[in-house]
């Protein structure tokens, strides 16, 4: 049986056993794109050698990043996607009727256009909706260009910091986030699993807090990203997220009429209780 090896961190690996024939094996101008079926994991998008999404665990990755900022929120309109090639947070952040207008830029156009057929059940033609619009370049020059206080909701959808990518983990990455965004604006970012990954939660909390008038990390566990919690960071110019009432947010996700595989109010209100060791990496 043909497998994919994924070397995730010096001393640790993993392994899926494919079923069925690699859906996409190219290289494009800016990564090497592989799209596949698996017997444990669903189908699976891995970039350059680095699982980005699998069909069935990505719910728990996608609907953390969205829901929760846009429920504390509760009057965003904007937002911005860096990254989400695949088209799984723009389906998220759709699902809510206040959402006026979404910017999705992805440096691969090739991602998006393998996306849109392979990843169709995920993204649910989120790249079809009018309030979508993909750019296909470089989110750090994109962002040199948008007016200040643009966005509600920033979502830093981005793989890990190597290659094309360091440069949406650098400090003037998120000063120009922090600009973008309005008034009680929220970035959201992934940040790895602080098992494994534990510089670069501080290293990015770090900048963040730098950037921000508020800042702070939240937890979500998406199976495939081995190495148990994942951190998601956040920052904002005024809005300070796991300060909402649970009664309040579970009102307003009824309200919403938004369906999820992973979140709920409870859920929301737990994430951001972090195990005393994930603690001491951000006050240290």
């Amino acid at each position: 049986m043909a497998t994919f090896r994924e070397t995730l961190h010096e001393g640790f690996e993993q392994v899926m056993h494919l079923s069925g024939e690699p859906l996409v094996d190219e290289r494009s101008e800016f990564q090497h794109i592989q799209i596949f079926d698996t017997v444990a994991n669903g189908r699976v998008m891995a970039l350059d050698g680095i699982v980005q999404i699998t069909d069935k665990d990505e719910s728990a990755y996608s609907e953390m990043l969205t829901h929760l900022p846009i429920l504390e929120h509760d009057s965003m309109s904007r937002a911005l996607i860096v990254g989400g090639g695949d088209g799984a947070v723009a389906e998220e952040i759709l699902k809510h009727k206040g959402i006026e207008h979404i910017d999705l830029v992805d440096i691969d156009a090739r991602v998006v256009e393998h996306c849109r057929v392979h990843f169709a059940h995920v993204n649910n033609g989120a790249f079809d909706d009018p309030r979508l619009d993909f750019h296909a370049e470089d989110a750090f020059e994109f962002l040199k260009r948008a007016e200040p206080g643009s966005y509600d909701l920033v979502i830093a959808d981005r793989p890990d910091p190597v290659g094309p990518a360091q440069s949406l983990f650098a400090q003037d990455f998120y000063q120009l986030v922090q600009r973008a965004l309005a008034e009680r604006g929220v970035l959201v970012c992934q940040t790895g699993c602080p098992f494994l990954q534990a510089e670069e939660l501080r290293d990015s909390y770090e900048r963040i807090a730098a950037a921000f008038a508020n800042a702070g990390a939240y937890l979500t566990v998406v199976p495939t990203y081995s190495g148990g919690f994942m951190a998601l960071t956040w920052g904002s110019n005024g809005l300070e997220l796991g300060s909402a009432d649970t009664n309040a947010i579970a009102a307003r996700f009824a309200k919403s009429g938004v369906r999820a595989d992973y979140y709920n109010p409870r859920i929301h209100g737990a994430a951001f209780a972090l195990p005393t060791w994930i603690g001491r990496l951000l006050a240290n």
